[in-house]
């Protein structure tokens, strides 16, 4: 069950999609920047039926 978020970049500041895997709920990892290739530590939240409720987009370095 993938869903379509949109993220800013936290280093450049662009903004891109990426796809979320809902069905295996809540998850954090790392993902680099389409635009600028630097580590986005990217975390989401997924309620019990699947449904996004919501994801940030963090700088590695912090």
């Amino acid at each position: 069950m993938l869903e379509a978020a949109r993220i800013s970049c936290p280093y450049c500041g662009e903004e891109f999609e990426i796809s979320v895997d809902c069905s295996m709920g809540g998850q954090q990892y790392i993902e680099d920047c389409s635009v600028c290739c630097q580590p986005i530590d990217i975390s989401s939240e997924v309620d019990i039926e699947g449904n996004l409720l919501g994801i940030s987009a963090r700088r590695n370095d912090e």
